[in-house]
């Protein structure tokens, strides 16, 4: 049981670091070469699309797992200790910041009528959002990559 769950959250973990990555190195890139009124067009569609049940097993798995292999491992003291690690990086630097960094930022571009906006207007707020957006994004990717290394040295460990 231990064994396996604690592969199901190094494998939850992987897929959730491994989208963070692949939005830094892709869509961030992407996005900074089109106009200001096509990149907040195309967020307000990804951040609707992106709430789907692939994703939510993803996000939130990775966090649910790592909490329960972290409880299943609190006799393997140093196993505990990385995984209850991992899951507090992930729990604050990745869940917390999309829960308090990016989900408002989103919510607040899904109230803008983008079309009603003035070419200025437009690129007053693609400045802001989209400088905070990959701020707090870097932030979370960064955390996800850390709470999936701490994992792969537990494993490392517990053989």
């Amino acid at each position: 049981m231990k064994t396996t769950t604690l592969f199901i959250t190094v494998l939850l973990n992987a897929l959730s670091t491994g989208f963070f990555f692949a939005w830094s190195v892709s869509v961030i890139l992407g996005t900074k070469k089109v106009s200001d009124f096509t990149y907040l067009e195309s967020m307000q569609s990804i951040n609707k699309e992106i709430l789907n049940p692939a994703f939510f097993s993803v996000f939130f798995g990775s966090l649910i797992t790592l909490l329960i292999t972290t409880y299943l491992q609190f006799n393997n003291k140093p196993v505990f200790v990385l995984v209850l690690a991992s899951a507090i990086i992930y729990l604050f630097g990745t869940f917390g910041i999309t829960a308090f960094g990016n989900v408002p930022l989103n919510n607040e571009l899904e109230t803008l009528n983008i079309t009603k906006l003035s070419l200025l207007e437009l690129k007053n707020f693609r400045t802001y959002y989209e400088s905070a957006w990959n701020r707090y994004h870097n932030i979370r990717a960064i955390s996800s990559m850390i709470s999936f290394i701490l994992l792969l040295i537990s494993i490392v460990i517990k053989k």
